[in-house]
Formats: structure tokens, C-alpha cells, sequence
């Protein structure tokens, strides 16, 4: 029997993130929100950074609707909307990485100082004692990173955030109804009108982008329910499993950072090497590259439940993930070099973003 608070809970989390979004389209340019492009950015026009408001606004008005959630939840929702303020005000005038990542790195201790959540173990007898406090700060900051650094092509992170989202929820088992799983299930429902918004299908007019603060807000909200599922017994999930889930995120991270530390570039620096940027140089469209990508996705989320149908123990999970980013990590650095050299770029001059040349001296 379908729950009615939760189907009740979800149509209001997509009708309100879809008025928010119309709203906030309209105010954007008076508040600042606008995208502008540059030598790095090459929509068209001005673009709204109001996509992240109106998922979280949305997700909170979903979740106000159910009230069925604990402490962990609240704090969730609450240190969500500290690091969205922050988002959108970078979004509006550069806010330093140092001032960024102090605000992460306090919201982060705050979930864990009140709820008493963090990464304690690996699996397996892998017990990580004291150092479960920062390692789960280094991880939940990589990973909302992660999701930052993807959001360079249109509907590329919000797409992976709902793979990330229905994986999570599947190779759990939670109860959709209740807890993180519920407020996960309020966070996809509010992030459909955006897709549409983005995907341009509504036309330029209703068109947005989800900006620094929106990117931030998924990659944090689903880092926390990583670690939920997998650390506090509420599911089945293992610490390893959850890898499988934000698969592409993280691979695409380590092989960006790869390259520019082995380049003697700062890896916080923004620039044109990510796996999207590689394919659209490749000769692919950017929607096709999305398809691809999102694919790519799906595909490991479901190589991460064979694993976890064979019951692999947490040292052969760990040495199967790693084997795949090492694979991955060598081709795109190779595609990367491959793109950045003076034959390629004189035979494929308009597949060469403006930006290519300072990229590699950035």
C-alpha cells in the first residue's frame, strides 16, 4: 500500500521547487545571481544560480509536510542550508577557497559534535578510532567538491546526484518512508523541475543553472546519507559499498587532481580537464556526453550491487573500485594529453575550448 504522507510529502516537494525556481528565475538578476560567460564558460547569454535555492527550498517544504524526522535529519537539513547561504554568496561575489572550506569544515564537526554520526569503520574489523572524526571531514568535503567540479555541463550533476540518490536507496534497502531514505526520496522529487529547467526543453527564458551552492548542497547531503546508512547499523549497507554509488564523482576528481599535481598546478583550481570536458573535445555533443556519463554512472552503481551479491569481503571491494579508477585515471589523463597537443589542436581547432591554453598554465 502506497504511503499517502510521503506521495503527499513528494508532490509538494516538486510543485514548490518548481514555483521557487520560476520565482527566483525572474529575481535573479536583482539579487546577483546571473552567470555570466567568460574565457572559461561558454553558455550563452545570462544564466540564473538559483537552482540549488529551489531544490533546498523544495526539499525543506517536502520535509515539513512528513515530520518524521530525528536529530540526524534535522541537523542535516539545517547545516545544508548554512552551506547553501555561503554557496550563494559565492555564487554572487567569489568567496575565498580558504573562507569556503572553514565553513565546511564547521558544518561538517557540527553533524558530528550533535549527532554523534561519523566514519568509524571500514568494515571488516578496519576500526578507524579517533581518526574517523577527520576523515569523515576530508571525506564529506571531497565529495561535495566532487559534485562541484561536475557541474560543468547542463543537467551532468544534477543527473548524477538522482543515479547517486536511486542507487543509495536500492542498494540500502531503507525504508523510503522514514528517515535519511525519506528526505533522499524529497531531495530527487525537488530536483526534477531543475532538470527540466536546465535541460533548456522549457526554452531559454525558464532556463538555469544550479551554481556553486546547489552543486555543494547534493554533494553534501548525500555524502551524510553515505554515512548513515553505512555507520550507524540503520541498513545493511557496508562503508566499501557505498563507493559504487558516487562511483564517477570521485573517480573524476582523483583523475583531475592527478593531473594538475603532476602538471605542478593548485588541484583547487577550476580548468577544462574533467571527463565532460574531454568528451565534448572528443567530438561528442554535450548532451550526448551527458547520456554517456550518466550511463557510465548507472553502470558502476550496478557493478557495485554484483559485488555486494557475491558478498566480496571489504578488501577485495576496495581493491576492485581502486582497479577501476586506475583504469580510468590512465585513459582520461591519456585523452587529456592526447587533446592538449599541437597536432590534435590544429587539426580540431573548434573542439578546443577558449580557455584550453590557460588551462595548462593555470
Amino acid at each position: 500500500m502506497v504511503d499517502q504522507n510521503i506521495t503527499l510529502a513528494c508532490a509538494v516537494a516538486v510543485a514548490t521547487s518548481a514555483v521557487a525556481l520560476a520565482v527566483l528565475i525572474r529575481v535573479a538578476k536583482p539579487l546577483g545571481l546571473i552567470d555570466l560567460p567568460d574565457h572559461r564558460k561558454r553558455h550563452r547569454g545570462s544564466i540564473p544560480l538559483v537552482g540549488g535555492l529551489a531544490i533546498l527550498i523544495g526539499a525543506l517544504s517536502g520535509a515539513w509536510v512528513l515530520l518524521r524526522f530525528d536529530r540526524f535529519e534535522l541537523m542535516l537539513l539545517w547545516t545544508s542550508a548554512l552551506l547553501l547561504a555561503v554557496g550563494v554568496q559565492d555564487d554572487r561575489r567569489d568567496v575565498s577557497v580558504r573562507t569556503r572550506l572553514l565553513v565546511q569544515t564547521g558544518a561538517i564537526l557540527l553533524m558530528i559534535v550533535s549527532t554523534g554520526v561519523y566514519v568509524r569503520t571500514f568494515g571488516g574489523g578496519v576500526e578507524l578510532g579517533w581518526l574517523g572524526v577527520p576523515f569523515t571531514v576530508l571525506a564529506v568535503i571531497g565529495l561535495l567538491n566532487a559534485f562541484n567540479l561536475m557541474d560543468g555541463i547542463d543537467c551532468l550533476s544534477g543527473s548524477l546526484a538522482l543515479v547517486s540518490i536511486v542507487a543509495l536507496l536500492l542498494l540500502s534497502g531503507a525504508d523510503p518512508i522514514e528517515g535519511t531514505a525519506a528526505l533522499l526520496l524529497l531531495l530527487a522529487c525537488a530536483l526534477a523541475p531543475f532538470l527540466l529547467s536546465n535541460s533548456g526543453l522549457l526554452g531559454p527564458k525558464w532556463k538555469c543553472f544550479l551554481g556553486d551552492s546547489g552543486s555543494t548542497l547534493l554533494g553534501y547531503m548525500l555524502a551524510w546519507a553515505l554515512i548513515e546508512f553505512s555507520q550507524t547499523g540503520s541498513t545493511s549497507l557496508t562503508p566499501t559499498a557505498t563507493l559504487w554509488c558516487v562511483a564517477l564523482p570521485v573517480m573524476d576528481t582523483c583523475a583531475v587532481m592527478y593531473r594538475r599535481l603532476r602538471e605542478g598546478r593548485s588541484p583547487f583550481k577550476p580548468g577544462n580537464g574533467h571527463i565532460h570536458h574531454l568528451l565534448v573535445g572528443a567530438g561528442l555533443s554535450p548532451r550526448v556526453a551527458v547520456i554517456v556519463l550518466i550511463v557510465f554512472a548507472i553502470a558502476m552503481a550496478l557493478l557495485g550491487a554484483l559485488v555486494r551479491w557475491l558478498h566480496l569481503g571489504v578488501g577485495s571491494n576496495i581493491v576492485a573500485f581502486c582497479a577501476l579508477m586506475i583504469g580510468y585515471i590512465a585513459i582520461s589523463t591519456r585523452m587529456y594529453l592526447r587533446q592538449r597537443s599541437p597536432a590534435f589542436r590544429r587539426a580540431h581547432p573548434e573542439r578546443m575550448p577558449s580557455s584550453a591554453k590557460g588551462d595548462m598554465a593555470a
